[in-house]
């Protein structure tokens, strides 16, 4: 079965609109990974400023081999973005990877 990677973003309130411009602003650049299945931003509603960016992956392995590649890329900026510019400062003040195996699943009926 499937693995499930929820990344838990800590981010102020006055970060919300930068973090969700920046996740609409990538749109697209992790669904064409081998493996990747499902991405979801979710923003918290009420008691608590954590947001959580939900991936499902095939294998632990696709899912390392994506954090190894693209993304460590993108990251570092050194997926073709203009040399020597500053990167901008991070929406989040702290994250949390949390991991699970995907043991049972159901879908709405017909």
């Amino acid at each position: 079965m499937s693995i499930v990677k929820i990344n838990v973003l800590t981010v102020p309130a006055e970060q919300r609109e930068v973090l969700e411009k920046r996740f609409a602003s990538r749109a697209g650049a992790v669904e064409g990974s081998d493996g990747f299945e499902w991405f979801e931003l979710l923003r918290p509603l009420e008691g608590t400023d954590s947001y959580l960016v939900y991936t499902r992956w095939r294998s632990e392995e696709d899912f390392q081999n994506w954090m190894n590649g693209s993304m460590k890329a993108a990251h570092q900026g050194t997926s073709g973005g203009e040399g020597g510019a500053e990167r901008p400062k991070p929406a989040a003040t702290g994250s949390t990877l949390w991991s699970f195996e995907v043991v049972q699943t159901a879908s709405p009926k017909n």
